[in-house]
């Protein structure tokens, strides 16, 4: 049962709202609290008389005093915690406060602090968002549902903690991507009175988390095989019959659910994985970019990728599309990409993911190239096939070593080296040593945000290969034309796209405040080509402009009525 709903205009603003909350209730219902911007009126019709300073004040007011109340913090996970508690108790004013300051702002409410939110989940826990669904309530998951804040959800941000960036199992504590991905998606312009963030807890094999009495998650090993794949199954068959309508927004599993999950259900329920798709959407954009400055096209490239996980299968996905689009054979686009994993090479007759097979190399190739399987490893590797473009996406420190990287760039004039792992100290080399080690030459990007660097005389941006770029446009342009699915044709537009809007630029990829405009631009893309694709429902008397502007979200107040017509 609903607290409030709200009510639009013909071009599907919305204009005014309607509670049957007052009082104190009132007040500490984050989508509908306005604190000391209640106007007069309303503190009458909604029993707030006397409970609020006598001042009515304006949005603009409150984010003036939230901004100075928010310097005064220094330590990074103080100011993650202050815009969270911002965020629970007035969800109109912390939007509207972040998206003013929103490049000052971006990096605490999303990466890098969210890593330090999560692992500090239950030290640090203050109020709950979203839902928990466990393992032991599998047969209540409706009744859970029910439970939720608002009834219109067309987005769910769901994980269940397995891989969190580059920090591994953290169970309970996931709840904190799915949440800061959401307030991504609102900042971009993504209605948050539609979405929800979903743990999926079924248990967790981190010993830390288990021998912590401060835990809040079930207290239980990782539930695995036949029991989870059932619990899945569960969870989105309720879903399709809740939320028909609905963007399930997959992240941060396991590398062997991920790719799993994504195939068995993307032509079941509209799907996206974020660490898969989301990525390789980024990634593909700033490749395109990138490439102008080596004077040959990408499908010229020898590309090396570090890390076969979640991630680095999903670039190598993307990247293939992209050569096959070029007129390459699928072959020849899988022989052009170098997949690398902990263990070396990605090599036929490894356990491989469902993902990693098609860029698995052959003996035959490997002979060709003077590698064996047991001679595969990432420095051998590179001194054998002269890699163009190595991306890093292992979590593994340091592992681009500066003789690694002189090797690069030995053969290259202009060699593109992407270290993507987040956080940021978990990237393969820091910007200012492949800056050096290549004296000045290479074209480079970072997962995470780092200062310029400094080559000479020269200061030398790091551009930020982040999926804020990528996942907010697709989500908007499914929502504006009410796809049923995200086909891999929506997934080339938004990264062709997304490059269009760099080459304008004329950088790798848009800066931190661009996200917006960004998301814009890539929903724009995804909407027509899910048109062109036929998996569009929205009605066709409506341009594609005028269907994402009537889901486009800005934070603003709006009057707050009495119920009246509530059930």
């Amino acid at each position: 049962m609903s607290d409030f709903r709200t009510h639009q205009d013909e071009q599907g603003n919305i204009s005014w709202i309607e509670t049957r909350l007052s009082g104190q209730s009132l007040l500490v219902n984050p989508l509908l609290n306005k604190g000391t911007a209640f106007t007069y009126e309303e503190r009458l019709r909604l029993r707030l008389l006397g409970k609020l300073p006598f001042h009515a004040e304006t949005l603009e007011d409150q984010v003036l005093r939230s901004l100075h109340q928010y310097r005064r913090y220094q330590i990074p996970l103080n100011k993650h915690i202050f815009l969270r508690t911002l965020h629970e108790k007035n969800e109109i004013l912390f939007y509207k406060l972040v998206t003013e300051y929103l490049e000052e702002m971006f990096p605490f409410v999303y990466t890098p602090s969210v890593s330090d939110a999560v692992v500090h989940f239950s030290q640090e826990f203050r109020q709950p968002r979203g839902l928990y669904l466990t393992l032991p309530d599998i047969d209540r998951l409706e009744a859970i549902l029910d439970n939720r804040t608002h009834p219109d959800i067309n987005l769910i941000v769901m994980t269940d903690g397995e891989r969190i960036l580059g920090i591994g199992d953290q169970g309970i504590g996931g709840m904190d991507i799915p949440i800061a991905k959401l307030v991504v998606y609102a900042l971009c312009g993504y209605n948050p009175y539609h979405t929800l963030p979903i743990l999926l807890d079924v248990g967790t094999d981190n010993e830390t988390l288990l021998n912590d009495p401060l835990y809040l998650g079930w207290r239980h090993r990782r539930i695995r095989g036949t029991d989870y794949d059932a619990f899945i199954d569960k969870v989105v068959t309720t879903f399709k019959k809740r939320f028909p309508n609905i963007l399930l927004h997959w992240e941060d599993f396991g590398r062997d659910n991920a790719a799993r999950l994504l195939t068995q259900y993307r032509n079941d329920i509209c799907s996206f994985n974020d660490d898969m798709q989301g990525t390789a959407v980024v990634t593909l954009a700033a490749l395109l970019a990138a490439v102008e400055c080596t004077e040959k096209p990408l499908e010229a490239h020898t590309i090396l990728i570090y890390g076969a996980g979640t991630a680095g299968a999903g670039i190598a996905h993307q990247l293939k599309a992209a050569f096959c689009e070029k007129g390459l054979t699928e072959q020849q686009a899988c022989d052009a990409i170098w997949l690398v994993d902990k263990d070396g090479l990605v090599c036929m007759g490894d356990v491989l993911t469902i993902s990693q097979e098609p860029f698995a190399k052959s003996p035959e190739l490997l002979a060709k190239h003077g590698l064996s399987i047991a001679k595969r490893d990432l420095q051998t590797l590179v001194d054998a096939i002269h890699p163009s473009i190595l991306l890093g996406c292992s979590a593994q420190t340091n592992h681009f070593t500066e003789k690694l990287v002189r090797t690069v760039a030995k053969s290259h004039e202009r060699p593109i080296i992407f270290c993507l792992s987040n956080p940021g100290e978990r990237a393969e080399a820091t910007p200012q040593n492949i800056i050096d080690w290549t004296e000045g030459r290479a074209i480079i990007a970072t997962g995470s945000p780092f200062a310029p660097v400094q080559w000479q005389d020269k200061t030398i941006p790091v551009p930020q290969c982040n999926n804020a770029f990528a996942f907010p446009g697709i989500g908007l342009g499914v929502a504006a034309v009410q796809a049923t699915k995200v086909t891999d044709g929506m997934l080339m537009a938004a990264s062709l796209a997304l490059a269009d809007l760099s080459a304008e630029h004329k950088s790798v990829l848009p800066a931190i405040h661009q996200v917006r405009v960004a998301a814009y631009n890539v929903a724009l893309a995804v909407a027509n080509q899910a048109r062109a694709d036929g998996v569009a429902t929205a009605s066709a008397d409506l341009s594609t402009e005028e269907l994402l502007a009537r889901v486009l979200w800005e934070p603003k107040y709006h009057p707050i009525f009495p119920e009246s017509m509530l059930p």
